[in-house]
Order: C-alpha cells, then sequence, then structure tokens
C-alpha cells in the first residue's frame, strides 16, 4: 500500500513537471521559432505603435471606415466576456434587435439588401471579417466620406478579399482592420474612427 502511495505521488509529480511545464515550454519555444507572428497573435504595427489583431475583430464607428462585424460580447468587442448572445433564432430580443439594425442599415442604402454578416453577430464577438458583400454594400457610405470612388475603393477591397482556404475551406472574407488600415493610407481623412 505505502509503495503504491509513494508512486502515485512521484507520478504526479512527474507528470505535472513533464505535461504542465516542460511540454508548454517546448511547444512555445517550437512556435516562436517557426511560427513568431502567429504565436504572438498576428499582430499589426503602425508607426511603432499595436493597432490590432488580424484575427480579433475590432468595432469601428466613424463613417469614413468599413463596419466590423457586431459583437454580443459583453458590450460589444469586451475581451473578458468573448461569447455570442445565444438567442436562438426565434428569440424576439433578437428578431427586434436584427429589424432595428436593419432599418438603420437600409437609411445608408435605401432599397439595397443588407447583407446579413451586417445585423447578426458572430459566436465569439470577435470575427475581423466582414463577407465581400458586406463590404460592397458599405461602399458609398465609404467613398463619399474619403472623397474618393466606388469603383477607386473596389480596387482596394478586391485587394483585401480573401478567397477560400485551400481553395474549398470557408468563405471569401474581408478583414476589417487591414482594409480600414489601407484606406488611412491611400485616402487619408481627418475624421478619425472611434473603436469601440
Amino acid at each position: 500500500m505505502k509503495k503504491n502511495l509513494i508512486t502515485s505521488v512521484l507520478m504526479t509529480i512527474a507528470t505535472t513537471i513533464l505535461l504542465g511545464v516542460v511540454y508548454p515550454l517546448v511547444v512555445t519555444g517550437i512556435a516562436q521559432v517557426v511560427f513568431p507572428n502567429q504565436a504572438n497573435g498576428q499582430l499589426i504595427q503602425k508607426g511603432g505603435k499595436t493597432v490590432g489583431s488580424r484575427i480579433i475583430g475590432q468595432g469601428f464607428s466613424g463613417s469614413s471606415y468599413f463596419h466590423s462585424r457586431l459583437s454580443a460580447a459583453g458590450n460589444g468587442y469586451d475581451a473578458a466576456n468573448s461569447a455570442g448572445s445565444n438567442f436562438g433564432p426565434t428569440n424576439q430580443k433578437l428578431i427586434d434587435r436584427v429589424r432595428q439594425d436593419v432599418a438603420a442599415q437600409q437609411v445608408e442604402n435605401p432599397g439595397q439588401p443588407v447583407p446579413i454578416d451586417l445585423v447578426t453577430t458572430s459566436a465569439s464577438g470577435f470575427d475581423p471579417h466582414i463577407t465581400p458583400a458586406a463590404a460592397e454594400y458599405q461602399l458609398p457610405r465609404v467613398a463619399k466620406e474619403r472623397g474618393t470612388t466606388v469603383d477607386q475603393l473596389r480596387t482596394v477591397l478586391a485587394k483585401h478579399t480573401e478567397g477560400r482556404q485551400l481553395g474549398v475551406l470557408g468563405e471569401p472574407r474581408v478583414n476589417v482592420l487591414e482594409l480600414n488600415l489601407e484606406l488611412d493610407e491611400r485616402f487619408p481623412t481627418s475624421k478619425r474612427a472611434a473603436v469601440q
């Protein structure tokens, strides 16, 4: 009995050190050497400052910027509270909110169908992408605010439209932060986005 207890304690200590300390350090070290950008959150730097991440969404409220997908994480884009709303499709609160958001979007483009990702949230609350249709829907507003043409912005949008992974996985998408950063470089405006 005593021998089994000692063996159990020693095995617990050994596996804790091996799997709880050594293994994570080795994997972290390999990731830092082989995939340093991905291991550090794919951060985007501008002028020596971190402005965001390619893989974590953030909100933009300025009318001269493309707007991200809505976030239900806490009060919106709350990193301490990542989650969707968990409202089902028949939940009246969700239905009312989506109707209200559709009406607000239709003020921007009367008579145009509103892309679904502009009025619904993602499961994580931090989706960094919108569909090409959602970006296209916002082109007239952004072009007007930036004093440029829709066709000029469409060229920038095409550059930031990512295809399906390996040609078959997922859907085409647009990274909102990267698109907005290029807009600031190519079509600067005095109005700055209020990041939510």
